[in-house]
């Protein structure tokens, strides 16, 4: 899919015809959602800028992610999105800025970008330029990173709270135990997933102001300082999530091994209790003719109330070692 903004930034359309031979004057960004070649032949051609690939806005060397070829700076970083609203995913974002157009590549729906379109529409203050479109854009993108970062921190306090909770012997069953491991392992791949993304925003920013500096409007500057404080603040606090997240999982971990030691335990104590019952009953079960005990009167008896015994000396012992 092929869109187009205008500078009035109230204008967004889609290209269906793709014969034209110039772009309308007022265009300022253009947005390729899972472009075909048509689209990409006709982009290059009305706009004479090269349009990259997929294959190359998904390298990770910092010298592809950001490049600049006659004054084009060409730029493109992992951004991280849920997929259903439930599977965290990373799909590249490549960026093709030039003082009088923005030209953004992208092959999932990101609600970022549905965001601040909507956001334009509605009359926001974005400036109607090709660098105010692409600050105002990853002004959104980090905004939506806060959001989910907060979220984050919301479900580990409520891990938190399930592992160590005050009240003896509640809920912290092998099932328990199992569905915390689960959540954190969720909350550690989406952690480390934002992390990318603002690390590849993180160097966006600072490489943009430094070679802008000729056409980027003043207004603008101000912006990009701002996004670059609150990039540096995300990622510290992404940090923190990922080591109370190693935290929990430790604790969990420790929970899940005393729970094992403790069912270890138990069958201890019944293999010890069991053992000298089982004894004696296989000693007196024997179908010898010559055993003495055979004609006694009390000899049923006494077989059981010894069996009773010998299982209760072991544990009278256990119970006094507080094994249990």
């Amino acid at each position: 899919m092929l869109a187009l903004q205008t500078s009035d930034l109230a204008v967004h359309e889609t290209v269906d015809d793709l014969s034209a031979a110039s772009l309308p004057d007022d265009v300022i960004w253009i947005d390729m959602l899972s472009p075909t070649p048509e689209e990409i032949a006709y982009v290059e051609r009305v706009t004479r800028l090269e349009v990259p690939t997929r294959a190359e806005i998904s390298e990770i060397e910092s010298s592809s992610r950001l490049n600049i070829e006659g004054g084009v700076l060409y730029l493109s970083a992992p951004i991280s999105f849920r997929a259903d609203g439930v599977r965290p995913l990373t799909t590249p974002v490549g960026f093709v800025l030039v003082a009088h157009l923005l030209i953004t590549v992208r092959f999932e729906e990101l609600p970022a970008f549905a965001g601040f379109k909507q956001r334009c529409f509605a009359g926001h203050k974005v400036h109607p330029s090709s660098g105010g479109l692409f600050v105002g854009l990853l002004e959104t993108m980090v905004d939506r990173m806060a959001d989910v970062l907060e979220h984050v921190g919301g479900e580990l306090d409520s891990v938190s709270q399930l592992v160590f909770r005050p009240e003896k012997g509640a809920g912290t069953g092998q099932t328990d135990l199992r569905e915390t491991l689960q959540a954190l392992g969720r909350a550690g791949d989406l952690l480390s997933r934002i992390r990318d993304s603002l690390l590849g925003i993180g160097r966006i920013v600072p490489f943009v102001a430094g070679l802008s500096t000729d056409w980027m409007p003043p207004e603008i500057r101000p912006h990009m300082e701002t996004l670059r404080t609150d990039i540096a603040s995300l990622s510290d606090y992404d940090s923190y999530l990922n080591s109370k997240v190693q935290f929990l999982l430790d604790a969990t971990l420790g929970l899940i091994n005393i729970e094992q030691n403790n069912i270890m335990k138990v069958l201890t104590v019944v293999s010890v209790v069991g053992v000298p019952p089982v004894l004696i009953a296989g000693i007196y079960g024997m179908n010898f003719k010559a055993m003495p005990e055979l004609d006694w009167a009390w000899g049923y008896p006494y077989a059981i109330v010894l069996m009773v015994v010998s299982a209760l000396i072991p544990l009278v012992w256990l119970k006094r070692r507080r094994w249990f």
